[in-house]
């Protein structure tokens, strides 16, 4: 009887020490997986870091936007958008990778992680300031009166009561022209309203700064000028998705680095024969 009572009394220490031993190894088994845990809760790589470390930066562009995005006779993507954010990159120290795609498809693009960054001349207003993060700006433009080179009774937008400006109608430079007292003359694109200018059969025509510059840098056209700017001036930047503001902040940091050096207005000068970089 005392032997089997000795035998239980064993067994029972056994099954206890066991039992111990089982705990301790669940108790370890827990501190390694919550040190797994910790591990894969650190905080990812900033969009930034990982431009760095890859050395790419992936630029959503139309690349059917002259002058601003389009393809050279060599078929090479080239425009003033471009060139500005390949100089940014080269001076950031990382390739550029343009991933070409449609202006309705643009922000959804961005959206989907697509590419980091647009480049495209998107305009910063409130709406979009809502969703979405903008360098500083590298393009400033506004609308302008253009008239023929000899005319010097046009100097403002009020000068332009009882004129004829020739227009699209669709156009908010008709609405423009309209409001400052013009009469409009339909016409299908800004090439036609400078013919009519220039053939006498309108006085003047109304329209973006930019793509004025452009037609008389590509053109050559002496026979014109801009007589007057309006006061209100629409800005255009590079466009990111929110939260990542390391790279807003490099970018931005380059921009204004070639905007001391003189390399933007350069770039800007090329383009358009004028600096469209600065107020």
């Amino acid at each position: 009887m005392k032997k089997f009572s000795a035998w239980l009394v064993l067994i029972s220490l056994i099954a206890v020490l066991a039992a111990c031993g089982n705990n301790q190894e669940g108790e370890s088994g827990a501190d390694e997986n919550n040190g797994s845990s910790d591990n894969g809760s650190e905080e990812s790589a900033s969009l930034y870091d990982q431009i760095v470390e890859e050395g790419v930066m992936t630029v959503g562009t139309e690349g059917t936007y002259a002058p601003f995005t389009f393809h050279n006779d060599e078929g090479e993507l080239t425009g003033y958008d471009v060139e500005v954010i390949r100089e940014v990159a080269d001076r950031m120290g990382i390739e550029v990778e343009f991933e070409e795609t449609q202006w309705d498809s643009m922000f959804a693009g961005l959206n989907a992680e697509r590419f980091d960054v647009i480049a495209n001349q998107v305009g910063i207003n409130e709406d979009r300031l809502e969703n979405y993060d903008f360098s500083n700006p590298y393009t400033y433009s506004s609308a302008v009166v253009v008239v023929p080179k000899d005319n010097t009774d046009i100097n403002s937008f009020e000068d332009l009561e009882g004129k004829q400006s020739a227009q699209s109608l669709t156009s908010n430079y008709g609405e423009i022209a309209e409001e400052s007292g013009a009469e409009l003359v339909s016409v299908e694109g800004l090439a036609q309203s400078i013919e009519l200018i220039k053939q006498g059969r309108a006085d003047v025509t109304v329209n973006d700064k930019l793509a004025v510059l452009d037609y008389i840098n590509q053109q050559g056209d002496a026979s014109i000028k801009i007589a007057a700017e309006q006061d209100d001036v629409s800005e255009t930047a590079f466009t990111f998705n929110k939260g990542n503001e390391e790279l807003v902040d490099a970018v931005n940091e380059q921009l204004e680095a070639m905007r001391e050096d003189g390399s933007l207005a350069e770039i800007s000068k090329e383009w358009f024969g004028e600096d469209v970089s600065s107020q």
